[in-house]
């Protein structure tokens, strides 16, 4: 059985390094930072099993979930935004 499903030791190492508070786990920065995290894991699967288009489609869903979250970041609390972008080496 194939499991791309970040572990929760993974998760909490995540959310940890992006939270903005200690009870924090769903504002927008940690959701993107949760969502590249998986995308690496994701696209790492996908480099070894190039015909799984099943996975890829979830890829692209993930990516374009994580560019919505950080139209919202960059809208409504543009500090903010920078800094994720720095911590997690996207582009932008």
């Amino acid at each position: 059985m194939l499991l791309l499903m970040l572990t929760t030791k993974k998760k909490a190492a995540v959310m940890k390094t992006t939270a903005q508070h200690d009870t924090d786990t769903g504002s927008a920065g940690v959701q993107v930072a949760l969502l590249s995290k998986q995308i690496d894991e994701l696209a790492k699967h996908l480099k070894k099993n190039p015909k799984d288009f099943h996975s890829r489609r979830g890829l692209l869903q993930m990516v374009a979930d994580r560019r919505s979250h950080l139209r919202y970041l960059e809208t409504n609390d543009k500090r903010r935004y920078n800094a994720v972008i720095k911590k997690l080496g996207l582009k932008k």
